[in-house]
């Protein structure tokens, strides 16, 4: 039978506590990429200790044929890139039953162009693949701009090891602009030159410096506590390994929090969020496109705040763990907080349900094997008094801590069988 955990709203109507963030797991996949192509001689602090995290470590260090990049799509997509780079080897990359759901065609025939010798092993566009690892050529390649920054990343940072480097077009709209930027930023902080100018990115060949790195605090982890600090009637929380010298785009959640009554103060090597007063927001409009990662906790204390959302760039939510947007629709409208509908393929409308009371809602969230669907949800208790989470363990692909820090701030869990 499966676990369920009932996390119970703090006795004490003030929350405080102190909270030591993980390490970025954005910017540890990207930094132990480098480490790989620099031979593994990096020095590497506070590396993320996420399940994602963890298995691109493993993956990065073994000599198997096959190699199971389980549900990190993150994790699949930078060693499809990696892997096709290592002369002389020849790996079949699988992945979960999820995984192998998830296309990855767009990058397979970036990679193709650069000279990669790649093959589909089942289903034509979806894992897992056949890598033949090779010294590939590079040169200019364009790619839909809409696509996933996960595809763009892959490709930069293998680019300097490529004969003639690399030129990325991006047709269309780019989304996930931080990503982008925290890739390039890191690639620039091990030595490699790059250029981003509209919508061309240019990496010359070059070589990565092998030199010390510290990995900042995760700020889609710190998004959770803002949202508890946005539902809590009083919140004083400091969340340790955080600057204002971020270059994650999810620190964008400070801005977002600030017009829901919750004010950041910046410490050394912390920030202190404070709740300065009640929300009193009818309609907020927010566009997601930056930061992905951030909806479901949004769209979350949204519905339970009773607040109307309108918000665009959510497309590449439906290829992400599960479909978000129809977890996140099921899961509102389950608790009877509300709706989410898509208006056109590009925006979507939160339409609270106008609930006087909660007492009769049943309150038990599926998870859909997403970390992110726990996580948002679990502040809700603040509002619903308590809530069911189903499949709790889910969250240790990004924040194995999430429950225990949680119960730091006065949150009693209890487990259901």
């Amino acid at each position: 039978m499966s676990l369920s955990y009932i996390i119970h709203k703090p006795s004490k109507e003030a929350i405080q506590g102190s909270i030591q963030l993980n390490g970025s797991k954005s910017i540890s996949n990207r930094v132990l990429i480098i480490d790989a192509i620099c031979k593994h001689q990096l020095k590497m602090e506070n590396l993320s200790n996420a399940d994602d995290t963890i298995a691109m470590q493993q993956l990065l260090l073994s000599k198997e044929s096959v190699l199971d990049a389980g549900a990190g799509g993150t994790t699949y997509r930078f060693l499809t890139a990696f892997l096709a780079t290592q002369e002389g080897r020849e790996v079949v990359l699988t992945g979960s039953e999820r995984m192998q759901l998830r296309p990855i065609k767009i990058l397979v025939d970036a990679l193709k162009q650069l000279g990669a010798d790649i093959s589909y092993e089942n289903n034509e566009g979806f894992p897992p693949l056949r890598i033949r690892g090779k010294k590939l050529k590079g040169g200019k390649i364009s790619l839909p701009a809409d696509t996933s920054s996960q595809y763009i990343t892959a490709l930069l940072l293998i680019a300097p090891t490529l004969e003639e480097g690399l030129e990325l077009e991006l047709i269309g709209t780019i989304v996930s602009v931080p990503y982008i930027k925290m890739t390039l930023k890191i690639m620039e902080y091990f030595g490699v030159q790059t250029v981003f100018s509209g919508n061309n990115i240019k990496v010359e060949n070059g070589t990565y410096i092998p030199i010390p790195f510290f990995v900042e605090g995760d700020w889609s982890a710190a998004s959770y506590f803002y949202s508890i600090a946005i539902l809590s009637e009083q919140a004083t929380i400091e969340l340790k390994g955080l600057t204002n010298q971020q270059i994650q785009g999810d620190s964008i959640i400070e801005t977002i929090a600030k017009r829901f009554g919750v004010e950041t103060t910046y410490n050394e090597n912390a920030i202190i969020l404070n709740k300065v007063r009640q929300p009193a927001v009818e309609l907020y409009e927010f566009d997601f496109i930056e930061c992905p990662d951030l909806a479901q906790t949004v769209l979350a204390f949204c519905g339970a705040l009773q607040t109307e959302m309108h918000c665009n760039g959510l497309q590449t939510l439906r290829i992400k763990e599960t479909d978000r947007i129809a977890a996140l629709d099921n899961e509102l409208q389950k608790l009877g907080l509300a709706s989410l509908t898509e208006i056109d393929s590009n925006n979507w409308q939160l339409l609270p349900t106008k609930l006087t009371t909660h007492d009769t809602v049943l309150t038990s969230i599926s998870t859909y094997e997403d970390h992110r669907m726990a996580m948002a949800f679990a502040p809700l208790a603040l509002k619903l008094n308590k809530i069911t989470i189903e499949e709790p363990s889910v969250v240790t692909k990004s924040y194995p801590m999430f429950w225990k820090d949680i119960e730091k701030l006065g949150f009693v869990i209890t487990t259901k069988i």
